[in-house]
């Protein structure tokens, strides 16, 4: 009976993190940014790591201000970091933490170029490149790469063979 309603809880905390980032995509960035908060009282800086790598994600994108922006990037780091395959499939069953990685690595290379720390930025584009390997290949995994492909063009990163390492999103037949 615990761990039904454990499971309850759970995916009550989800659905409103979900709810808030309805609202900031809907163009309520400030409403979202006050929601975000709330909900980052309740859970606190040691609450689970799911919920808090999720909302932190999220977050993030609230923010005027790009350190803010990163301190939150952060803190998803740091709460994925804690999460547990296991823990990640009583959300998500096909999603794996590694899967996770590039797109957390991503957002920090490019909070780093927008606080012009261009070392940072490569550090963490090549750590996103290099965890690219383990997203799929769906529409989510795409959408990844081609952000990594163009993060790469910015910032002039060049594979060998004078391209960026991710193109273009893969056509499927």
């Amino acid at each position: 009976m615990a761990n039904g309603q454990e499971q309850a809880a759970t995916d009550a905390v989800m659905t409103r993190i979900g709810q808030v980032v309805m609202l900031h995509h809907a163009g309520d960035r400030e409403e979202a940014r006050h929601r975000f908060l709330q909900l980052w009282a309740e859970i606190g800086e040691h609450g689970d790591a799911l919920h808090r790598c999720t909302l932190a994600h999220y977050m993030a994108d609230t923010q005027d201000d790009p350190a803010d922006e990163l301190a939150w990037d952060l803190r998803a780091l740091t709460a994925a970091e804690e999460l547990t395959d296991d823990r990640l499939a009583e959300h998500e069953e096909t999603l794996a933490v590694r899967a996770l990685y590039p797109s957390l690595h991503l957002n920090l290379a490019a909070d780093y170029v927008k606080l012009d720390r261009s070392g940072a930025a490569r550090t963490h584009l090549r750590q996103a490149r290099s965890a690219a390997e383990a997203l799929a290949d769906d529409s989510y995994g795409d959408g990844v790469r081609a952000a990594i492909g163009r993060l790469e063009l910015r910032l002039g990163e060049r594979g060998p063979d004078g391209e960026g390492r991710w193109g273009p999103p893969r056509q499927r037949p």
